[in-house]
């Protein structure tokens, strides 16, 4: 049987990893800036998340979330206040897709209706999202059309009204930060009128930080400038350090009943052993202050730059849009520099590297890019 090819790949297979840094087959060290699709939030092998699951591993590996499992209270414990967040409560799951789609399913209980409003090259890990995050018709041309689903420009609230008028709208589902579009931030104007709209017409709002959360943005969640209280946050990514686990942030608004909602894996002893050190790691070592000032400090170097058309987003979230096809740029970067960037569409080189991430490695960065912007 062969893989079904629908990943373009690097031609480098890692096989040890410390850090923000990773060694491949050939003994090659390199400098790892998209930490597997931003999943990778206090390092690669940090020593206290492997000590958190080894010690679990040692006592039961997994189990269901059929049966009592303290791990699962002391997560929602410390998560709600690293957020601020404590009176909401926590159910968990096994990815960002599952979040939402457990969200949207919420909302509609709630809400007894159908629609929902996203935003354009919004990507949410549902089919209908995964059409809007795409320009390839092929993709969108095979897509289901009878899901319910808008979408609206982002930080266009007046479209917004005019679809919440309409009256059968159950929920509106935003991310802090676009991320497979290229980093485009909610601003924050527009995530107070959402609020605001959603309160007065009872549609739920949820915010989706399944990217931009968890410290990314140089706060825990990106809506937090905004100074607003989603009805439902989900998060996933960052929050197991690339162990498969979600989460759903549910307000008080929500009254939980048996049945309601349900996972085979989610919350299992092993995704709780390293959420759980995700947690302790990131306040031990103020990685969100860090993701803050180091995040700021690239985007600030990166703006000085000739042949880069934009710089986006906020903390270790970072967009940068050319003037040109970036895909040569990101080869030099692997091949010559050994570093690894993500990317959105033909022109944007996404940054989404470990919270650990130093100025040293940083300058690294900025002046290899320089050197081979201006060489292409």
């Amino acid at each position: 049987m062969d893989l079904f090819d629908v990943y373009p790949l690097m031609n480098v297979t890692p096989v040890k990893g410390e850090d923000c840094y990773v060694w491949d087959d050939k003994g090659i060290k390199y400098l790892d800036l998209y930490g597997g699709h931003a999943v990778i939030s206090i390092g690669h092998s940090h020593p206290h998340y492997v000590q958190r699951i080894t010690d679990q591993l040692n006592h039961i590996g997994f189990y269901s979330n059929s049966v009592q499992n303290p791990m699962q209270k002391e997560l929602a414990q410390k998560l709600g206040a690293a957020c601020g967040l404590d009176d909401y409560a926590l159910f968990l799951c096994n990815s960002g897709a599952e979040a939402n789609e457990n969200a949207l399913k919420l909302a509609s209980f709630h809400t007894g209706k159908s629609r929902v409003i996203a935003f354009k090259k919004a990507f949410h890990g549902r089919t209908s999202a995964a059409v809007a995050a795409t320009d390839n018709p092929k993709i969108q041309a095979g897509v289901n059309k009878g899901l319910n689903v808008t979408f609206l420009p982002l930080n266009d609230l007046a479209a917004v009204e005019t679809e919440i008028a309409k009256g059968d709208v159950c929920a509106v589902i935003v991310e802090g930060i676009q991320g497979i579009a290229g980093i485009h931030v909610a601003g924050d104007a527009f995530l107070q009128g959402l609020d605001k709209v959603c309160r007065g017409a009872n549609v739920v709002l949820i915010l989706d930080e399944i990217q931009s959360g968890y410290g990314r943005s140089g706060d825990f969640f990106a809506f937090e400038p905004s100074g607003i209280r989603p009805h439902i946050i989900t998060t996933a990514k960052g929050m197991g350090n690339g162990f498969p686990i979600g989460g759903v942030l549910i307000s008080p608004d929500f009254k939980a009943e048996h049945g309601m909602l349900g996972t085979t894996f989610g919350g299992n002893y092993l995704a709780c052993a390293a959420a759980l050190g995700v947690l302790e790691v990131m306040e031990q070592q103020k990685l969100i202050a860090n993701a803050k000032t180091i995040g700021q400090f690239l985007i600030d170097e990166l703006k000085q730059l000739h042949g880069i058309r934009e710089v986006r987003g906020r903390g270790l979230m970072i967009g940068l849009e050319f003037d040109m096809p970036v895909a040569p740029l990101r080869k030099a970067l692997v091949d010559q520099c050994h570093i690894f960037t993500g990317v959105s569409g033909t022109n944007v080189i996404r940054l989404l590297p470990p919270l650990t991430l130093t100025k040293e490695m940083a300058n690294y960065f900025i002046s290899s890019l320089k050197v081979l912007h201006n060489n292409l």
